[in-house]
């Protein structure tokens, strides 16, 4: 079974975490689970913040809106994916002794966050009345 399949049965069953390894210092794992916490809330927020360019800004281009819109909820579906993916990747490698995976995601995440800003401040700036 190729690794990301293996991930993401991890996902459903993390009772099975437990087979690899040593059982990591508590507070790693719940500082582990915080952290997932903490993503969940950013994604959270993404969703809502596509949520409402959609439905508060109804004087705004359809295309600039939809995109707005779908950018910010897109973010956000990936955020809640990634989180656990996250959490799965850090609790085995604490249980294996491993060093912490690193990720681009973090990265991409600010710069799509980054560009629906700047959008908005481009709407704001000179107006989003549809022509």
């Amino acid at each position: 079974m190729n690794k990301i399949a293996q991930s993401v049965r991890l996902w459903f069953a993390p009772q099975r975490i437990r087979e690899e390894g040593a059982t990591p210092d508590y507070r790693f794992s719940l500082a582990n689970e915080r952290t997932f916490l903490a993503w969940i809330r950013t994604a959270l927020a993404l969703i809502g913040g596509g949520f409402a360019v959609d439905q508060f800004l109804p004087d705004l281009a359809w295309g600039v809106r939809a995109g707005l819109a779908l950018g910010l909820l897109a973010a956000g579906v990936l955020c809640a994916l990634r989180a656990v993916n996250h959490w799965v990747r850090c609790e085995r490698a604490m249980r294996r002794g491993e060093d912490l995976p690193v990720s681009r995601f973090p990265t991409l995440l600010g710069l799509v966050v980054a560009v629906a800003a700047v959008a908005m401040v481009v709407v704001v700036l000179f107006g989003w009345e549809s022509r």
